[in-house]
């Protein structure tokens, strides 16, 4: 019987293509994962991400769906894809979801964290994860503009497409900058975020912490729904996707 089954998945993105198949690329989390469910059921199996995070991007919390139709139990289903999946991709956990739970559209809200590394020493074993800065940013005049960054904008000057048809609009509900020792972690939570949006987030709000930019020129920016008025996209090793939000 044909069922549909919601996967928690994590990845190092580090290899891969995104998430999403690519015409000219057969390295991606979406084909291995079907490539795996396929061979498993014996017929070919879409799956379905919460998101489609870019080339390089990590996730410790992405949701996926499928249907497809197996005599496996959710825990067999767990134990086949994690022995046939490649060691940089994990399946966490394997549910029965209702026939109509669709894990992109059913998502409330998503959780990203943009991790920099602001020591002095390379950090040869998390150098993958993070983005090395060459030098330590204000992070109160980051914290200040992000203030502004919060709430219901046009984040047209945030995504990197030009020719996106559909709303720019988004909502940003929080914006958490914390420096611990040699670290600084910028997470992000809102309903959604545009291509990119959260790597020129980071990049816009670190020019903030050189004192390239004030906090003050953010509204001004957010105004413009220009991408050249915003600051650099952050390298994708440093973003991770933590958490989607459903009901």
């Amino acid at each position: 019987m044909r069922k549909n089954y919601k996967f928690t998945i994590v990845y190092d993105g580090s290899r891969y293509f995104g998430w999403e198949h690519q015409p000219d690329q057969e390295l991606t989390i979406q084909g291995k994962l079907e490539s795996v469910l396929s061979a498993m059921t014996g017929a070919e199996v879409e799956v379905i991400g919460a998101g489609r995070t870019d080339a390089g991007v990590h996730a410790k919390g992405m949701v996926a769906n499928a249907h497809m139709d197996t005599e496996l139990e959710p825990e067999g289903i767990l134990e086949y894809m994690n022995r046939y999946l490649p060691d940089d991709i994990c399946v966490r956990e394997v549910r029965e979801a209702s026939d109509r739970f669709h894990s992109r559209y059913n998502a409330l809200g998503k959780t990203y964290c943009y991790t920099c590394y602001v020591g002095a020493l390379k950090p040869v074993f998390n150098r993958k994860y993070v983005y090395v800065t060459d030098r330590v940013p204000d992070v109160k005049r980051m914290q200040q503009a992000a203030e502004y960054l919060m709430g219901t904008h046009d984040f047209a000057s945030f995504c990197s497409n030009p020719r996106m048809k559909k709303s720019t609009v988004r909502k940003v509900d929080s914006i958490r900058i914390v420096q611990k020792e040699s670290y600084l972690n910028m997470t992000f939570h809102g309903t959604g975020f545009l291509q990119h949006m959260v790597r020129i987030l980071s990049g816009t709000l670190l020019e903030v912490g050189y004192g390239k930019r004030t906090p003050e020129s953010m509204p001004e920016l957010i105004e413009a729904k220009n991408r050249s008025m915003a600051g650099f996209t952050a390298p994708a090793r440093g973003l991770c996707l933590m958490k989607v939000d459903y009901e």
